[in-house]
């Protein structure tokens, strides 16, 4: 297997583990999949009631995009194979081999992807959805604006092409992913970050 296979598959792989059911699992808290979306995330970890478990998954699913990445890129210096590594790891978070491919909706795993490409990008996407979270105090609404802004600030401020497309790729995953939180959004039914069950 090729250097560059390896790199895919090990992202895909180390994307595959669920930081929430891992996290919750160790701290006796509720399956994240019964909360909220029903997706394991933290997000629904945070419906629960612990902040710190929570913040735990969320680092968790964030280094997820950000190690595989980060090692690609000392290893290759490819931008393509740089951004198949990146996709293969929010893939991974997606669709989880470990899990019966039954993940997340990857917004922390992307962050850590974006952080990973472009610092400044990921910087830009984080405070991004902060505003839009501190705003609307709703985490799907917070997820797509970033989303859909991500191939935006990639253009702008690195403007590699390989990694622009692996941005509306993410961005593109990233609003299906969220299409039964667009329909509860237009019903008026979304719950709110805060919400506990």
């Amino acid at each position: 297997m090729t250097l560059s296979a390896s790199l895919i598959l090990l992202a895909y792989l180390l994307g595959s583990i669920s930081s929430a059911i891992i996290v919750s699992r160790i701290m006796g808290l509720p399956d994240p999949r019964t909360m909220g979306s029903g997706n394991p995330g933290a997000t629904n970890v945070l419906r629960t009631g612990s902040k710190k478990a929570a913040a735990i998954t969320l680092i968790g699913d964030a280094l997820k995009g950000l190690i595989p990445v980060l090692l690609a890129k000392t290893l290759v210096d490819d931008a393509n194979i740089i951004a198949l590594v990146a996709a293969a790891a929010f893939i991974g978070h997606l669709y989880p081999v470990f899990f019966g491919f039954k993940g997340g909706k990857g917004v922390a795993t992307a962050l850590g992807v974006f952080l990973a490409v472009s610092f400044p990008v990921g910087l830009m996407l984080a405070a991004s959805w902060a505003l839009i979270a501190y705003i609307t105090k709703i985490s799907s609404i917070s997820a797509l604006i970033a989303a859909c802004l991500s191939p935006i600030y990639m253009s702008i401020v690195v403007g590699e092409s390989a990694y622009t497309a692996m941005a509306v790729f993410l961005s593109v995953m990233l609003v299906y992913r969220h299409k039964n939180n667009i329909k509860d959004l237009m019903s008026g039914k979304e719950g709110k970050i805060t919400d506990k069950e």
